[in-house]
C-alpha cells in the first residue's frame, strides 16, 4: 500500500491535555504525517471528560467521553464509515473507562478497521483484572508496538501473542539543537555549574532522597555541582498530603547543607522548555527505586538529546542502555552514586565519552526516524501483511 495516501486515526489522550501520553501521541502523529508528507490532517479520537470536550474543536478532533460506554460504540461506527485506513490505539491503564479500562474492548469489537496498538505499560507479572483486558486488546489488534524489548517476551509468555505480531520501535525524542543548549545554559546561569537534572511529577517513587544523600558527599569534591529537581507535585500526592513531601525534601536539603547545590522547580513545565532544560544539563538521572517501569519518556528524551545518563537498572533503563551497564547503579547505594558523579565531573573525557555513547543510542530515537518506522508498521497493518518477526530479549 502507498503509505503517502494512508489515513490514520489515533485513539488516545491528546493535547491540550497535560499528560505524557497526550504529548507522545501528538509527536507521533506529527512525525508520521511528516514522514508521509500528509496534506490532510489525520483524525484523533481524544479521550476526555465532559468538561474537557471544548478543548477539542478542530475538524479532525473526535472527542470520546471516557466513562460513557455507548460513546465507544459511536466512535467505532464513525471510524467504520470514514476513509481511515488504520487505527493507532495508544494504550495506557487509566485512560479508558470501565473496570481496568475495559470499555475500549467495545470499540475494538465493533471496529472494522485494522488496529495497531501501542502498549505503554506491559507488566512482567500481570495481575487481574488488568491481565484479562490487556490479553483481549492484544488479541483484537493486528499488530502490537512496544518501546521496550523486554515487553516482547512478556506479551508472548503471558498472553500467547505471536512474535510476528509484536514490533519494537523506540520511544521518540526531539532532535538536539546545540546552539540552543549554550544559550539556555547562559540564560539560566549554568555556565559555571555542573548540572544534574531530574524531571517528573514529584512523588516518593523517584528516588530523590537517595540522590540527595549521594550529593552530600559529591558536592564537597565538586563545589560547582547543581542538582535540579523539576516538576509539580503529583496530583494524587497533593490530594492526600498536600505539599508535605516537598517540604520534607526541603528540610532534608537544608539538613545536608545542600542549599547551594539543589534547586526545585515547582511548576508545570511546557514541553518546549523541558527539552531546553534537558538539553542544557550535564547529566540526566533517574534514580528510581521501582525496577518494573517499562517506559520512561523523560529518559528517552535525555537519550535522544544526547545527554549523559546515570540511572538505576529498572526495566526501561536496562533495555535502553544495554551494552552500557556502567551507567546503571544500584538504588540507594549513595556511596556508588557519589563516587560515579565525582568521577564523571573530575575527568571531563569520561563525561564526553558517555555523551558520545548516549548520542549514538539516541540517533535512532529521534522523531523523524521513529515516525518513518511507525508509518511502515501502519502500512503493513493496512495492507494486511505481517511484520518482521521480533526477537525475544
Amino acid at each position: 500500500m502507498n503509505t503517502r495516501t494512508l489515513q490514520v486515526a489515533y485513539v488516545s489522550t491528546y493535547v491540550p491535555k497535560k499528560c505524557g501520553l497526550a504529548t507522545y501521541t501528538h509527536h507521533l502523529r506529527e512525525a508520521v504525517m511528516e514522514a508521509r508528507q500528509a496534506v490532510v490532517p489525520d483524525p484523533v479520537v481524544a479521550m476526555c471528560n465532559p468538561d474537557e470536550v471544548s478543548g477539542y474543536g478542530e475538524s479532525w478532533h473526535l472527542p470520546l467521553l471516557k466513562n460513557e460506554q455507548d460513546d465507544y460504540l459511536r466512535i467505532a461506527d464513525t471510524l467504520n464509515k470514514s476513509s481511515v485506513d488504520v487505527v493507532s490505539l495508544q494504550h495506557e491503564f487509566g485512560i479508558f473507562g470501565g473496570d481496568a479500562g475495559g470499555h475500549v474492548l467495545g470499540l475494538l469489537d465493533r471496529l472494522e478497521k485494522p488496529v495497531v496498538t501501542t502498549f505503554h505499560t506491559v507488566f512482567e507479572k500481570p495481575e487481574e483484572p488488568y491481565a484479562s483486558v490487556q490479553a483481549k486488546i492484544a488479541a483484537r489488534s493486528d499488530h502490537i508496538h512496544v518501546m521496550n524489548r523486554k515487553a516482547i517476551g512478556y506479551l508472548h509468555e503471558h498472553f500467547g501473542v505471536p512474535l510476528a505480531k509484536i514490533n519494537f520501535i523506540p520511544h521518540g525524542a526531539p532532535v538536539p539543537v546545540r546552539q540552543e543548549r549554550r544559550q539556555t545554559r547562559h540564560e539560566l546561569g549554568w555556565d559555571n555549574r555542573r548540572v544534574i537534572f531530574q524531571f517528573g511529577l514529584l512523588s516518593r517513587s523517584k528516588g530523590i532522597e537517595s540522590l540527595l544523600r549521594a550529593l552530600s558527599t559529591a558536592a564537597a569534591a565538586v563545589p560547582d555541582l547543581l542538582y535540579i529537581i523539576a516538576g509539580q507535585t503529583h496530583p494524587e500526592v497533593r490530594k492526600h498530603e498536600g505539599e508535605a513531601y516537598r517540604e520534607e525534601l526541603s528540610a532534608m536539603i537544608k539538613s545536608l547543607g545542600l542549599e547551594h547545590h539543589v534547586r526545585m522547580i515547582d511548576r508545570y513545565i511546557p514541553e518546549e522548555e523541558l527539552v531546553s532544560l534537558i538539553s542544557a544539563c550535564d547529566l540526566y538521572v533517574t534514580p528510581y527505586p521501582g525496577m518494573q517501569q517499562i517506559t520512561s519518556g523523560t529518559l528517552a528524551y535525555a537519550a535522544g538529546l544526547g545527554r549523559p545518563i546515570l540511572s538505576t537498572p529498572y526495566s526501561y533503563a536496562k533495555d535502553l542502555l544495554q551494552g552500557n551497564e556502567d551507567l546503571l547503579l544500584p538504588f540507594g547505594d549513595a556511596e556508588r552514586w557519589s563516587a560515579r558523579i565525582i568521577e564523571l565531573f573530575s575527568f571531563p573525557e569520561l563525561l564526553s565519552r558517555s555523551e558520545r555513547r548516549i548520542a549514538e543510542i539516541g540517533r535512532s530515537m529521534q522523531w523523524p526516524q521513529v515516525g518513518a518506522q511507525y508509518l511502515g508498521l501502519l502500512g503493513q497493518a493496512a495492507s494486511g501483511k505481517s511484520w518482521s518477526i521480533a526477537d525475544v530479549v
